[in-house]
């Protein structure tokens, strides 16, 4: 990790990097955040990544006492030396240190804003040749995951559901819905040639990786729906993958013990991902 953390207006050395016990976001989970991946020093689409922290922290009525200039800068300014071939910036803003209520604080406080850069690594070629596996597990999250929210309890344990099943992600199933999402990422499948992944909801994130996805199909003609899918829909597709900061575009061959296509990457999502890396490349100047 960067010896040096951005704190509330201060960049501060790691051990001094201290928020209080009395902290909503410890204490009530009340506060979002933000991750941004970067490759070599340059953050990828940075702009449409605070644009997100700022539609969060107005879903919670969160008044962050920086513009969103200022919270470019300030990534950048963490950049500054930074060399990684792959690095994420994470940042979480909380509604500040309060006594412990449910409801909002009665006096004004000041939110806590906590940024900070650590090294991180790419998907192994390898893994991206052969593709993931998912389970599917029920979505007990609510209604409210169109938030980046720190309150991410259900997806930790659907990821741990999916590491004790030795797989790589699991799917939230939403009663009456459909499969809507990953538990850190946006889904898609191909079916017929037409490419297809969950509408803006209360039940998704708008994933940053998914809409240049979208972009990316729909500049080269190929037919897109924005819709949920059943689970004999995706275990039956011709092509399933998934998308995020981290991840990219990476294929899923088997789906809850199936066989999505061939058990192959399919020619849509290895397109997809090339283009997709190719967009990286030019934005960050590698």
């Amino acid at each position: 990790m960067n010896k040096m953390i951005f704190l509330n207006g201060q960049f501060v050395s790691q051990d001094k990097a201290l928020v209080s016990i009395k902290d909503r976001g410890f204490q009530l989970g009340d506060g979002i955040y933000e991750v941004i991946r970067c490759y070599k020093g340059r953050a990828f689409s940075l702009n449409e990544h605070i644009d997100r922290l700022l539609k969060s922290a107005e879903a919670i009525r969160l008044e962050l006492p920086y513009s969103r200039n200022d919270l470019i800068e300030y990534v950048k300014e963490l950049l500054v030396g930074v060399t990684w071939d792959y690095a994420d910036i994470y940042i979480q803003a909380t509604r500040g240190v309060a006594p412990r209520t449910h409801e909002f604080p009665a006096a004004k406080v000041n939110p806590t804003v906590v940024m900070y850069v650590s090294q991180s690594h790419g998907v192994p070629e390898r893994t991206r040749e052969k593709g993931i596996t998912a389970i599917i597990v029920p979505d007990t999250r609510g209604t409210i995951c169109n938030i980046k929210s720190i309150n991410i309890l259900p997806n930790v344990l659907a990821k741990q559901a999916a590491v004790e099943a030795g797989a790589d992600e699991a799917l939230f199933e939403r009663e009456g819905v459909g499969v809507v999402e990953g538990a850190s990422s946006n889904i898609f499948a191909v079916q017929e040639g037409v490419l297809s992944t969950g509408p803006l909801s209360p039940y998704t994130l708008p994933g940053v990786t998914r809409d240049c996805v979208l972009q990316l199909a729909r500049s080269q003609g190929l037919p897109t729906e924005l819709r949920f899918h059943s689970r004999k829909e995706l275990i039956a597709a011709s092509e399933v993958f998934i998308t995020s900061t981290s991840k990219e575009v990476l294929a899923v061959t088997s789906l809850a013990g199936h066989k999505i296509g061939d058990g192959r990457p399919g020619p849509i999502t290895l397109k997809l991902a090339k283009d997709y890396r190719a967009l990286v490349e030019r934005e960050c100047g590698l």
